[in-house]
């Protein structure tokens, strides 16, 4: 409807405004840092602070815990991040082939909160404009080639990020003989290798995508990162005295 566009119009521009003040502020930042170094080492000021000296000390101990260090968009994309638990929604492109609807049973079952939607004949923007109106948090997209699941799209709504993920070697849970039903539990998240920067915003838009486990979950969920190769696994475990076996 018109009143939630223009909420949706209203609450970007106040994102891009916030987004475009950040250089600013890590500037500053650094600036504070540079000057506090200088002081704890018993250095003369550097020239090119000697200006903003008195701006900067005061900036310094007015500084508390949330001030200290500069809030980015990460900050505002996730801010209900372990508050509210995600709603998904998991929808594929069009006419999707019998493997790839499996694919996308199966992704629903692996994200707790998650809803498949039929594509149908509606366009991309049509679909992330009705899960921005229910409150959805995050969209995926999941895209196949020649019947074989290859590409999944997850975008952070209601301003991003969005991520594209290549597939590869994808072995569904209906090509293992023998297979165990997917416990439904919150997992436990596993990151391995993803201390980059880009590994980081990787590591939250997946992060994100899960609630918060109880502790005596028994469900884990892997992400290995090598040379930009995230590899996946699945797993629950059970004690066995000072064992732990993994099913």
């Amino acid at each position: 409807c018109a009143m939630s566009m223009r909420k949706y119009l209203r609450e970007r521009k106040e994102y891009l405004y916030r987004k475009s003040l950040e250089k600013t502020e890590r500037e500053e930042y650094e600036r504070k840092v540079a000057l506090k170094r200088a002081l704890a080492d018993g250095k003369p000021v550097p020239t090119e602070l000697k200006s903003q000296y008195n701006k900067l000390t005061h900036t310094i101990l007015a500084d508390d815990d949330d001030t200290e260090t500069p809030h980015n968009t990460v900050d505002d994309e996730y801010a209900r991040a372990g508050i509210e638990d995600p709603k998904i929604y998991i929808t594929t492109s069009r006419d999707p082939s019998s493997r790839l609807s499996q694919f996308t049973h199966e992704m629903k079952l692996f994200f707790p909160n998650s809803q498949k939607v039929n594509r149908g004949n509606h366009m991309s923007s049509q679909i992330v404009r009705a899960c921005i109106d229910q409150g959805v948090t995050d969209l995926i997209f999941l895209h196949e080639n020649r019947g074989e699941p290859d590409g999944m799209i997850i975008s952070h709504l209601p301003f991003g990020p969005t991520m594209y993920f290549g597939i590869s070697n994808c072995v569904l849970r209906h090509d293992i003989e023998n297979v165990e039903s997917m416990s439904l539990q919150y997992p436990h998240l596993i990151f391995e290798n993803f201390s980059t920067k880009l590994g980081e915003r990787t590591m939250s838009a997946l992060k994100y995508l899960f609630p918060v486990p109880k502790s005596d979950s028994t469900r884990t969920v892997t992400f290995v990162n090598q040379d930009d190769w995230i590899s996946f696994r699945h797993h629950v475990f059970e004690k066995r005295g000072t064992e732990i076996i993994l099913k």
